[in-house]
């Protein structure tokens, strides 16, 4: 993305207007991630904008296909073809990423056959080396950017789970992470209601991968037709806040599409490429807050991001910590997420750890506040009214007890 078309792109995202989701994808695969991260600040771009450009996580219909046999023929293992009764010249789904196509194997098995689409790829890989050279300039006259929200941090945090994802045997090294997690502790934390697809690894490789139709809805489309209750979210929050706070390793990208209830209600993820792990002094920090702060322990909260701070900070610089801290958190505990957005609130509290206290939430703590923003969009598109942290509050209780926190 060069700089003039980054600047047209960033006029899309911030103007009051709705965003051209169209043009956005056809700049490409780097203007598409980019465009995901920011569908998660609603304090930035306000909630609506936000949930415009959330269509981004699953509707990229406008992005054009690839010739699936064409893919097969220069990139598929030897004999590929031959294990299929059927292969749905039709997409599925054709996303920035991957393509999608339904098909049957001859041992009668309905599958998907999902393939990276070359020309984003390629394209990607020399975006990101023009974008890191002028955001270091940049950076050179906005120091204060590395330290709160850094824009560095994100396109490297970006970066690195997209190129993950371009490799497809990443989904199943990361499905079989994320599933020997789940049976290691399956003894004293119940994870019945997660399971993971059927893969099929000797018909798969780096560019083309076979994997298990999953019959179900997604969370997306789940959001669309109203259809998740708050007990059925609420398990889905256990689930993942297990794997955020309690394990430090994670789906790095658990938006809303990427997660199907199939038949039976259960919860499947997909796209298990971008697996990340959150420092244990990062994962503890923020559980800890957050325990407190269900609790209604303001205090004790606002202490416990302190242990990320580099140097204990002066006296003066840490009641000035406390006191923007307790403006944030006023009446917090009375306001529904419609009204106070928890994203809006952790990027208030990340500038005031930074600022006042001396936080370091260092470019590794992005992706687990990436993924709280991910439950917050969850929870303002489909309860409003809800309490997050107070209703939480309980599994937070069962992470200490089982999870040895």
């Amino acid at each position: 993305m060069r700089m003039l078309t980054f600047l047209r792109f960033m006029r899309q995202i911030m103007r009051k207007k709705p965003a051209d989701l169209d043009w956005i994808q056809r700049q490409g695969l780097i203007a598409v991630k980019l465009a995901q991260i920011f569908a998660l600040r609603p304090d930035l771009l306000g909630t609506e904008k936000c949930q415009q450009l959330q269509q981004l996580y699953q509707h990229a219909a406008s992005i054009d296909s690839e010739n699936l046999h064409v893919t097969i023929e220069q990139k598929a293992p030897s004999g590929f073809s031959d294990a299929f009764e059927y292969i749905d010249d039709e997409p599925l789904a054709a996303a920035s990423v991957g393509q999608v196509h339904r098909a049957r194997l001859k041992t009668g098995e309905e599958v998907v056959i999902k393939f990276i689409k070359q020309t984003n790829a390629v394209e990607f890989k020399k975006e990101v080396v023009r974008m890191r050279r002028w955001l270091r300039i940049f950076l050179v006259f906005a120091p204060r950017l590395r330290k709160v929200g850094n824009p560095m941090a994100l396109i490297n945090h970006v970066a690195d789970y997209t190129l993950r994802e371009l490799d497809l045997r990443n989904e199943i090294k990361g499905a079989d992470e994320l599933k020997a997690i789940q049976d290691s502790i399956a003894e004293n934390f119940d994870m019945s209601l997660l399971r993971f697809p059927i893969y099929y690894p000797e018909l798969s490789n780096q560019d083309i991968l076979v994997s298990e139709f999953i019959e179900g809805m997604s969370l997306e489309e789940g959001i669309e037709t109203k259809s998740l209750s708050w007990d059925f979210l609420l398990q889905f929050f256990r689930i993942h806040g297990a794997y955020l706070f309690g394990i430090g390793t994670f789906h790095g990208d658990l938006h809303p599409g990427n997660c199907i209830v199939d038949k039976q209600g259960k919860f499947v993820f997909i796209d298990n490429g971008a697996i990340c792990h959150a420092p244990k002094n990062v994962a503890h920090s923020l559980f800890t807050f957050f325990d407190h702060l269900s609790r209604q322990e303001r205090h004790d909260a606002f202490t416990a991001l302190l242990s990320m701070t580099e140097l204990p900070p002066k006296q003066k610089k840490l009641d000035k910590y406390y006191e923007t801290m307790g403006e944030i958190y006023k009446d917090f505990e009375l306001k529904p997420v419609g009204e106070q957005s928890l994203t809006r609130i952790m990027m208030d509290t990340v500038k005031a750890a930074v600022i006042h206290a001396g936080a370091n939430f260092g470019e590794e703590a992005f992706p687990i506040i990436r993924a709280l923003m991910y439950l917050d969009g969850l929870v303002i598109r489909t309860h409003p009214d809800a309490l997050l942290i107070q209703s939480m509050g309980p599994y937070l209780e069962e992470f200490k007890s089982k999870l040895d926190l």
